[in-house]
């Protein structure tokens, strides 16, 4: 701690504590290219994720005491060599957006790749949120696709702002381990997916092709190596884009039409549907399974 300035911030209309709560504020974070992060699991991945990027944090806010109490931060700041100020309880609470802060927030410059960058890399699995609105569910489909391994995530016109403090808390530290693109135009997306060769499945309540009958087929094809996928029909190991939509209004036709494959998520109970959030992951672990079935069978095959 003896590398932080001594001076506790104590002063809640400070113009730089003001500054930093029109982070909040879109037209804030449009102004300065910056976004809040708040409580300690996302600033800790913010920080971690700074060691191989060190001009993505611009500086960390803790009240007095938080340091004690989480050692681990200690050490991280020191290598991170982020700038980090003391302040006082009403003053982290002037600056967040949230009612009752965690002791601890960091402002944190955007970074976006660029779409061919993303896809230059031939990934294998990415889930595109299409006008997705609710900042909690952009948040669970961020997770989802960072546990099920994805490659990127790409958010249409239309989606939430992945940098609303809502939706930055949400991820849980998931924002700053998947490379993810912000209002990009759909049209243009889907353009420069098919010359990479990925398949492009909307997820569709009301899609002809089952994912489970998808699924046991891919479970097929990786216990008996040869096996022949069907035409006319999604391979779930193949590279993917994976269409989840609004969630009021699903998918839009154009969307679909777009899509290589129109996919359900079969539902055996009586709802009528499942959250986007929910939908999303069962979609992007069956194609996470079938790629890495696929990979080990290769390598078998391979290794015999």
């Amino acid at each position: 701690m003896s590398s932080f300035p001594p001076e506790v911030m104590s002063n809640p209309r400070a113009e730089r504590v003001k500054a930093i709560a029109r982070l909040a504020k879109s037209k804030g974070r449009e102004a300065t290219g910056e976004y809040l992060v708040e409580g300690p699991q996302a600033v800790r991945e913010a920080l971690r994720a700074h060691l191989e990027d060190d001009n993505l944090v611009q500086g960390v806010y803790v009240v007095g005491g938080f340091l004690e109490s989480h050692e681990e931060f200690v050490q991280l700041l020191d290598s991170a060599k982020v700038p980090t100020r003391i302040v006082t309880g009403e003053v982290l609470h002037a600056m967040a957006d949230t009612q009752t802060p965690q002791g601890i927030l960091a402002v944190v410059a955007m970074s976006q790749p660029q779409l061919s960058e993303v896809l230059d890399t031939k990934p294998k699995l990415i889930a595109v949120l299409c006008r997705i609105q609710d900042p909690g569910n952009a948040g669970t489909i961020l997770r989802a696709a960072d546990a099920a391994g994805a490659d990127a995530v790409i958010l249409t016109k239309g989606s939430v702002d992945i940098y609303n403090p809502k939706a930055v808390r949400s991820t849980a530290g998931s924002l700053f381990h998947v490379p993810v693109l912000n209002n990009i135009e759909f049209d243009h997306l889907v353009a420069a997916a098919k010359t990479t060769g990925s398949q492009i499945l909307a997820a569709d309540g009301y899609a002809a092709h089952n994912l489970d009958t998808l699924q046991d087929a891919a479970v097929l094809r990786a216990s008996q190596p040869g096996t022949e996928a069907p035409e006319a029909q999604p391979v779930l190991e193949a590279p993917t884009l994976w269409l989840f939509g609004n969630e009021g209004q699903g998918l839009e036709e154009h969307e679909k039409d777009a899509a290589d494959y129109r996919v359900a998520v079969p539902l055996y109970g009586v709802a009528e549907s499942l959250n986007v959030g929910t939908a999303s992951t069962v979609c992007l672990y069956a194609s996470a399974r079938a790629q890495r079935s696929a990979n080990r069978s290769a390598l078998d095959s391979h290794g015999s």
